[in-house]
């Protein structure tokens, strides 16, 4: 009989007998999702968009999906940056990211993104999404999350687009004009000087900064330059205070922090085209190595209740990490044939059964 039915299923499947589920469906193929259950984030859908070659996105993604799903009850659909054949993760892939139709019934977006270029049916996806207004988390290198050439129906999304025009419609394309800015600088020295988070003083009763104080939002990654004062209704929340070395504890670089650069703000968008304002959180920290820091956790977790409209508890949402969280340090791989050669598959980041 085992040998009749392990015959008798994947013909069902074929003849839409039976439906598969998710886990069946994309467990080993090319997005991973957990599933919802009990918790404040219960019926509700998010949708994690890795896709950048240096910050180990396909890292840190999974873990933020996984806290999501097993501490707050959120169902949590993480996408890729794959190889064309779709056998692997690739990020240095900056044409095909699939499975982006999930948006259509997400609750919150986030992307963490850099320089990609997406087709049309991809990128469809993102914009139907946006002009609903439905919200958007933004880290760190999705400030400049695309770069689609002149000509394409999506080019505007890019980060240069109008970047000298800071109130046009798409100035600084999606990063500048969905998240508030688009690439500037490493205002920080890059893999030499960390980012120590300072709470915005009036803003210290704002829900995303529910139990974070001084110093606990931290990470490895350097403070990125932004313009001054961030456009339109920004809100900065935290400060990035620029220190030496890439351990907490750092001495201050005082030359680099008069003025200090927002890292973590919220603000408001709306397509010029129609459709509904929403809110962005947006922060410039955010590689997989800032994820070891419970600050850091607890920001993006609270960000997420305040998005989806949940009360953040009084002191801060729970950020344990789920499973083994070993992050890469962050870095280009650019050797060819690298990542065929890791053949990462999105299954790898499933929750490990006890």
């Amino acid at each position: 009989m085992p040998r009749l039915l392990s015959w008798l299923m994947p013909l069902a499947l074929i003849l839409g007998l039976i439906v598969p589920t998710d886990t069946q469906a994309e467990e080993g193929k090319l997005w991973v999702t957990y599933p919802g259950g009990e918790g404040p984030g219960k019926g509700k859908h998010i949708v994690l968009v890795s896709g950048d070659e240096e910050y180990r996105s396909e890292e840190a993604l999974p873990q933020l999906g996984k806290i999501l799903s097993v501490h707050h009850g959120y169902k949590c659909t993480v996408l890729f940056a794959m190889s064309d054949d779709g056998s692997h993760i690739d990020p240095n892939n900056r044409h095909n990211i699939p499975g982006l139709e999930a948006l259509a019934d997400a609750d919150l977006m986030v992307v963490a993104l850099r320089f990609r270029d997406l087709p049309d049916e991809q990128m469809e996806h993102i914009d139907t999404y946006l002009k609903s207004g439905r919200p958007v988390i933004g880290m760190r290198t999705s400030t400049h999350a695309f770069n689609i050439p002149d000509g394409k129906t999506y080019s505007h999304y890019s980060w240069k687009h109008k970047k000298g025009e800071r109130d046009a419609p798409w100035s600084g394309g999606f990063g500048g004009f969905i998240l508030g800015e688009t690439w500037i600088n490493h205002h920080g020295g890059h893999k030499k000087e960390g980012t120590n988070g300072i709470v915005v003083e009036k803003e210290n009763k704002h829900p995303i900064l529910k139990g974070i104080k001084d110093g606990d939002v931290w990470g490895d990654t350097d403070v990125y330059g932004v313009r001054l004062p961030l456009p339109g209704d920004s809100k900065p929340l935290v400060l990035g205070q620029v220190v030496a070395g890439l351990k907490p504890g750092g001495k201050p670089i005082d030359a680099k922090n008069n003025p200090m650069m927002p890292v973590a703000w919220v603000k408001s968008y709306q397509l010029p085209d129609g459709g509904k304002e929403g809110t962005v959180f947006t922060t410039t920290m955010g590689s997989s190595t800032d994820l070891k820091y419970m600050g850091t956790r607890r920001m993006l977790v609270n960000a997420t209740y305040y998005l989806t409209e949940i009360d953040v508890p009084s002191g801060g949402a729970k950020n344990d990490l789920v499973g083994t969280f070993e992050p890469t340090m962050y870095a280009f791989k650019r050797q060819k044939g690298y990542w065929k050669g890791k053949n990462i598959k999105p299954s790898d980041f499933a929750i490990q059964k006890k």
